[in-house]
């Protein structure tokens, strides 16, 4: 499996980004997905997921901010991140809910939010 995420960068505080992760295999549609972070010192921590019926779930810190969306066509999963602080700060990764057992994770993206 190959899991390449895109999109992050620096924003200021209030700003937006849109994540993506495009992943390879034929099996994308039958699992569920989730977008992770790690902030620096912190350890790595699930903030968005979506099931393989289209169903979200969002950690507390992120409700009404971040949307989760997939797209079973193209092997996507995207993370729209609205309202964004300087707490936002942190390498986005995706991967499978739960992840994959062989420790297989992709590169991440960066995403810096400015005060």
């Amino acid at each position: 499996v190959q899991l390449v995420e895109s999109g992050g960068g620096l924003v200021q505080a209030g700003g937006s980004l849109r994540l993506s992760c495009s992943v390879s295999g034929t099996w994308f549609s039958i699992k569920g997905w989730g977008w992770y972070r790690q902030a620096p010192g912190k350890q790595r921590e699930l903030v968005a997921s979506i099931a393989r019926d289209g169903r979200t779930t969002l950690t507390d810190s992120v409700k009404g901010r971040f949307t989760i969306s997939r797209d079973n066509a193209k092997n996507t999963v995207n993370l729209q991140m609205n309202s964004l602080k300087p707490e936002d700060t942190a390498v986005y990764y995706c991967n499978a809910d739960p992840p994959f057992s062989d420790g297989v994770w992709g590169q991440g993206t960066q995403v810096t939010v400015s005060s």
